[in-house]
């Protein structure tokens, strides 16, 4: 089986069964803010996309490439479809001309046409990617691949039912929040974001050791950020933001993967292809020379500012297509989001307050604007309003460019954190902890995402089931997302840390140090 590397989460696989192209990103997203790092604009695009099989694992933009799939892959390719709650990503497939799909059952192998099996392991949790995430597994008889890309499925042994695998790609540099852009100090954002590396590595180890494949390629992520605003987010170690980025990149991950004692490790540019069999990666080929391959990593300043150079009209080309901010917009928000909240009683609970947030560079005859230009309102969940800003205490805030927010009422995004809150570009603080429910409501602009995530969370019962976990009696499924304790769960002291996504809970209290409302039940052994 032979894989081209096409950046980010993104590979074609050559298989004795057909091509598969799996996440073709190429163009900047989340309002211009992300970019595929490294540079992949120089693949031929139209080659890459003339494939029997398409496989886009969810609807992030970094995976989701409407532009990409429009103008450069074929429409004859027959669409592995990921089973989720909603239609949305074959609808939006439909949309850009897609006919074919071949439609699935999570964990469940099918065999295509010329004897290719795979499986997709699909994931429906409100905190998984916008209403789903998804993993791929091919067997074309000379190798078994996983391509775990941005998933994080919590039953590995149904995962391993496919076969034993040859080749694994994985993420190991997510981005589930940005301390950088909280209202923190300086070391206390560098603290979080040196445990955010530090825990988005342990998963990504966690996965490889439960997953077993001798042959490792580290894979979504991370992006690079070019505008000029945002450069410094690349993690270049200027003064006051150094250590402040939450990415680990691939080079510095494939050496932490060697000082652990994993010697299977890849690095798969844009353009790198390998052939991978039983146990085997040979002919490993770079589209550059390995002193120009070292460069990209080890001189990043220089080669991302002459990246931006080369990506700044995309860029201009996006920021261009943002709305101007209406003098009315508070009333396209109620008109739009105030009868999702009367449908929203868990997360409108599970928030709990007003919250705050503040539009910038609105227009100077709009109603309530300060004397700056800003608009303030309070997202107001216990009434189920929004409204302008009364002066009361709100726990959350952000601060917001207008015209984002416009252009997201304009273009009925109903995923604000696959535009907004991936961006960067906002402020944020808070008093207390992080809290789920807020981010997850943002996602959920709409009635089916709302009702559905609403009964999902009605569905997340406690089943009764308790482990034993280094002297503690714990339930056996984190109380976030259901992840099995016995192979995430590890407790230090008092505290219990499921490693899925990080969340810690007191296990003498039952309290969650991460979120509210997502108490543990547990008890001390011999007490």
């Amino acid at each position: 089986m032979r894989v081209t590397g096409i950046g980010h989460a993104g590979m074609r696989f050559e298989t004795a069964g057909g091509s598969v192209l799996c996440d073709p990103w190429t163009n900047p997203t989340f309002f211009a803010s992300w970019v595929p790092f490294p540079d992949n604009t120089q693949l031929d695009w139209k080659a890459l996309g003339d494939v029997d099989y398409l496989y886009v694992s969810h609807l992030h933009r970094d995976h989701f490439d409407a532009d990409n799939l429009r103008d450069n892959v074929s429409k004859d390719a027959r669409v592995l479809l990921p089973d989720y709650p909603t239609d949305e990503l074959e609808n939006e497939l439909r949309e850009l001309g897609f006919r074919h799909f071949v439609r699935t059952e999570t964990g469940v192998p099918q065999e295509l046409d010329g004897g290719l099996r795979f499986m997709i392991t699909s994931l429906k949790g409100p905190g998984d990617g916008p209403i789903g995430d998804s993993a791929l597994s091919l067997d074309d008889g000379t190798a078994h691949i996983v391509n775990q890309n941005d998933a994080h499925p919590l039953d590995i042994p149904k995962l391993l039912e496919f076969g034993a695998y040859d080749a694994h790609f994985t993420q190991f540099s997510g981005a589930i929040w940005w301390p950088m852009v909280y209202d923190l100090p300086q070391a206390a954002k560098r603290e979080f974001a040196r445990r955010k590396r530090i825990g988005q590595e342990d998963r990504a180890m966690r996965y490889i050791r439960e997953v077993g494949a001798p042959h490792v390629f580290p894979t979504a992520g991370p992006p690079c950020f070019l505008d000029d605003e945002l450069f410094r987010w690349n993690g270049l170690g200027y003064e006051g933001v150094e250590g402040e980025s939450i990415f680990t990149d691939q080079w510095e991950f494939l050496g932490r993967m060697r000082e652990l004692g994993h010697e299977g490790g890849h690095l798969l540019l844009p353009g790198t292809t390998a052939e991978i069999g039983h146990g085997t990666v040979e002919d490993l080929t770079h589209p550059i020379p390995d002193a120009e391959v070292e460069t990209i990593f080890l001189d990043k300043e220089r080669y991302l500012r002459d990246f931006a150079e080369r990506a700044r009209p995309a860029i201009d080309a996006q920021k261009a297509g943002w709305s101007a901010p209406q003098p009315d917009i508070l009333r396209q928000l109620k008109e739009w989001i105030e009868p999702l909240m009367k449908r929203a009683d868990h997360m409108c609970d599970g928030i709990g307050g007003p919250v705050r947030m503040d539009l910038h560079g609105m227009p100077g005859d709009t109603p309530g604007i300060d004397e700056d230009g800003t608009l303030s309102l309070a997202f107001d969940f216990p009434a189920r309003e929004i409204r302008v800003w009364n002066g009361e205490q709100a726990r959350y805030r952000w601060g917001v460019p207008a015209t984002l927010v416009q252009t997201n009422v304009d273009t009925g995004e109903v995923d604000w954190s696959n535009s907004l809150f991936l961006s960067v570009r906002f402020t944020a603080t808070r008093v207390g902890q992080y809290n789920e429910y807020l981010y997850t409501f943002f996602k959920c602009l709409s009635e089916e995402r709302m009702d559905y995530v609403e009964n999902w969370y009605d569905a997340q019962n406690d089943d009764g089931r308790d482990i034993e976990l280094d002297g503690w009696k714990v339930q056996a499924r984190c109380p976030h997302l259901s992840a099995d304790l016995s192979k995430f769960g590890s407790v230090d002291g008092e505290v219990l840390t499921c490693s899925l996504h990080n969340w810690k809970f007191n296990l003498r209290t039952g309290r969650c140090l991460t979120s509210a409302g997502h108490e543990i039940r547990a008890e001390k052994l011999g007490d």
